[in-house]
């Protein structure tokens, strides 16, 4: 890893677990191990940081929106089925540029708006329905929101994440094939 890409998984991984507050220059450099200058020759200040990790974001979401758009089993499904957090570096940008935006930073907010809006476009695309479209979405939102809490979310303590997951990937076949009752009826 290059050392510009250790001080930004530094400064991300000061912003999933302390916040914008706790992602201090002096901290970046503690948990990077490099040098203040080191760090100022990469970014010269917290907004350069800022920056690289939404771009970073956009890279990873933009390969993700590549890959759902291809999926064999269609939009829906994949995104359901992605929205478990695994720690993946898509994962770990989502999280970082979340808690930017929390703390009122506008392109975050607007780069976290249109990731979203291009996985309900997707969705939307597949099942014709803008109301079953944001139900599904709504469903990946929860699952991933409800996976990072602790204890997850209400199941079987018998039933594993992946068995959680193939029912929730049946409730988007049965709001799949109520999109298309709902095409054919018009």
């Amino acid at each position: 890893m290059s050392t510009r890409d250790r001080i930004l998984s530094a400064y991300e991984e000061l912003l999933i677990n302390e916040g914008p507050r706790g992602a201090t220059m002096d901290a970046v450099v503690a948990l990077a191990g490099v040098s203040k200058g080191g760090l100022l020759y990469h970014f010269k200040n917290k907004e350069a940081l800022a920056a690289a990790l939404i771009t970073r974001l956009q890279e990873l979401a933009a390969e993700d929106i590549r890959t759902m758009a291809a999926d064999p089993e269609g939009p829906s499904r994949y995104l359901v089925r992605e929205s478990v957090y695994v720690g993946s570096a898509l994962d770990r940008a989502l999280i970082g540029v979340v808690r930017l935006a929390q703390a009122s930073d506008a392109e975050a907010s607007a780069v976290l708006e249109r990731i979203h809006r291009d996985w309900m476009d997707l969705v939307l695309a597949e099942v014709g329905s803008p109301a079953i479209a944001r139900a599904i979405v709504l469903l990946g939102d929860g699952l991933y929101y409800n996976e990072g809490l602790p204890g997850g979310w209400p199941r079987e303590k018998s039933s594993s994440t992946a068995e959680s997951v193939a029912e929730l990937l049946e409730v988007v076949e049965v709001l799949k094939a109520h999109a298309a009752s709902l095409q054919r009826s018009r």
